[in-house]
């Protein structure tokens, strides 16, 4: 079987299913960032690393600056699905030998402009040649508070789903210039009981099935309700992929105070109900078009 054909999902269950876990793992692969047990510390420590690969996540024509932008946000955009708050980072860059110097500085401006806007701090990494593509890899540290920390895992029945901002358009450049959401998850957990998070990376089409997959339910979604950027049909917004908008669900209860609050403290940017969490999938709508698919 090749990985085209096994997928993203089911290659990362195979290939951590024989890892050995610590009691100070609280959550290793598969979700957002791992979540460990601090030594010295009361908070949790969290670890995410991600890579941007030439051809896949950018073109060699794409401004430097937005390509290290993106490699330093796809992180930090993790951390936003915790409710995390990033502190270090190391960049690996592995690329050709013939490569420009320019590039490569334009790279590494676009990568400190990111972690200056989010506090964090570059601390290392590493360098290597290759024939080719070009490959950029951000690995990052932070930590989040035992009572605030989300993963994907906690959706109950009932729930109804929201995402943050409009979804759709990564092809017309949006995946090189948005900005991760970890102001807003962090007002989130300060102020409301948020059962399960993700970011959307792959799109609303993979990752959605993934949220109440990992909580153990299945979904409903409106897709009329689903928020698209200008000239992109739901089509789009569902399967494009590189959002990196927040996916969450939130007690039905929650829901109007959420709604008022959030237009109060984020006026510019969208809120959207746009479905729920299900325990009987005999009720559950069609299945979703996919978003991303890696190993094409």
């Amino acid at each position: 079987m090749t990985l085209q054909e096994l997928g993203e999902d089911r290659l990362v269950e195979k290939l951590t299913r024989g890892l050995h876990r610590s009691h100070i793992v609280i959550a290793g692969p598969g979700d957002d960032c791992a979540v460990l047990r601090a030594t010295d510390s009361s908070n949790l420590l969290l670890l995410k690393t991600d890579c941007i690969v030439e051809a896949v996540h950018f073109d060699r024509e794409a401004r430097t600056g937005a390509v290290g932008w993106k490699a330093m946000a796809r992180p930090l955009s993790d951390f936003a699905a915790m409710s995390g708050v990033p502190e270090f980072a190391l960049v690996t860059l592995i690329a050709p030998g013939k490569t420009p110097q320019r590039w490569v500085t334009g790279l590494y401006r676009g990568l400190q402009k990111a972690a200056d806007m989010f506090s964090v701090v570059i601390v290392g990494g590493e360098t290597s040649s290759t024939a080719g593509p070009a490959i950029v890899s951000v690995s990052v540290s932070g930590w989040a508070e035992p009572n605030r920390w989300l993963s994907r895992t906690g959706g109950k029945s009932g729930d109804e789903i929201f995402v943050t901002g409009r979804l759709g358009g990564s092809r017309a450049g949006h995946h090189l210039r948005f900005v991760p959401r970890i102001a807003e998850s962090r007002w989130l957990t300060a102020h409301f009981n948020v059962h399960a998070m993700i970011d959307l990376s792959d799109g609303l089409g993979a990752d959605l099935p993934r949220l109440a997959r990992a909580s153990g339910l299945d979904y409903e979604l409106e897709e009329t309700a689903v928020p698209r950027n200008r000239a992109c049909s739901i089509e789009q917004a569902i399967s494009d992929g590189e959002d990196y908008e927040l996916l969450f669900a939130i007690a039905p209860g929650e829901s109007e105070r959420l709604q008022q609050r959030w237009r109060r403290q984020f006026p510019k940017l969208p809120l959207t109900r746009i479905g729920r969490l299900i325990s009987n999938p005999k009720t559950a709508k069609r299945r979703l078009r996919g978003g991303y698919v890696h190993f094409t």
